[in-house]
């Protein structure tokens, strides 16, 4: 694991962005019958372009999670899967496998089309994690199928006393995460932080940004945002980044930017393209078995 030791309150941020609403996110079941909650749903994609879905699971029954996702199809986008505990296997049609334990991510490119599933490997015990769907711009959709399984030593960590930044994706106190992505341009930091600590970070003004907390809470701005919710935050012309500080209990959470496509997003399912004729296909093209 490569650790940076840095001063994470000494980012400049000269105006901070806002809270624009507080999300709840939604009780239902994926798979074959996981338990999760959806924080990012169908109805948020254009505002929170280039983001698709956010699902949130964790729970110390078995019942509510030992059946998994078995092999279903998927074609357009990518999937990032955050392991906070629990073993999880991969597998898929282009021959990738990999085990997804604490604290691993694990990168999937569903392109053109592949089937995959996810199953756990425990049968009792905490499973706790998230999944995140990044959109891939109209050019990309159709690109080959990909896959990168980063365990959690390789996930760099900026440490500033008893705060830690898990930096999974863009860049963090001059520390690269470690995927980059070009167009889209995701940022990706798990942010734990201890009583009354604050936080600072850059953004673009032009991209989209969200908090999830999944420990404690953090105070941004004038706004408490509470465990298990997700602050979208404003875009507001001449901002330039967020700031934020723990609450009594301290805080964990995700913060996620990225740039909008500015795209058309049809869903059908497991299938994000930009229009109705390429959802017919690509129903089609799984059918007939062309994503095996």
């Amino acid at each position: 694991m490569t650790t940076t030791t840095a001063d994470t309150t000494a980012t400049t941020v000269l105006h901070p962005r806002t809270v624009e609403r507080v999300v709840t996110g939604q009780a239902t079941s994926d798979g074959a019958g996981v338990k999760l909650t959806r924080v990012l749903t169908q109805d948020l994609q254009r505002r929170l372009d280039p983001y698709l879905m956010l699902d949130a699971f964790g729970s110390d029954k078995p019942d509510d999670y030992i059946a998994g996702f078995p092999d279903h199809p998927h074609r357009g986008f990518e999937t990032v899967t955050y392991m906070i505990a629990g073993r999880m296997r991969h597998r898929d049609s282009a021959g990738n496998e990999g085990l997804l334990s604490n604290g691993g991510v694990q990168w999937m490119t569903a392109g053109r089309g592949l089937i995959h599933s996810e199953l756990p490997e425990q049968e009792e015990g905490v499973m706790e994690g998230f999944q995140l769907w990044l959109n891939l711009p109209a050019k990309d959709k159709l690109c080959d199928p990909g896959y990168v399984d980063i365990q959690t030593e390789t996930i760099p960590e900026v440490r500033s006393g008893d705060s830690v930044v898990r930096v999974i994706a863009g860049h963090h106190a001059g520390v690269a995460g470690a995927m980059q992505r070009p167009v889209t341009e995701p940022l990706y930091l798990d942010v734990h932080l201890p009583a009354g600590a604050s936080f600072s970070h850059p953004l673009a003004e032009h991209h989209n940004a969200f908090v999830q907390v999944y420990r404690g809470g953090v105070q941004i701005g004038t706004q408490a945002v509470p465990t298990q919710r997700m602050a979208i935050l404003a875009n507001t012309s001449g901002s330039d980044g967020v700031t934020l500080q723990a609450g009594p209990e301290g805080a964990r959470f995700l913060l996620i930017a990225g740039q909008p496509l500015k795209e058309p997003i049809v869903q059908y399912g497991p299938f994000v393209m930009n229009n109705r004729e390429q959802i017919y296909q690509a129903v089609e093209d799984f059918q007939a078995g062309k994503m095996a």
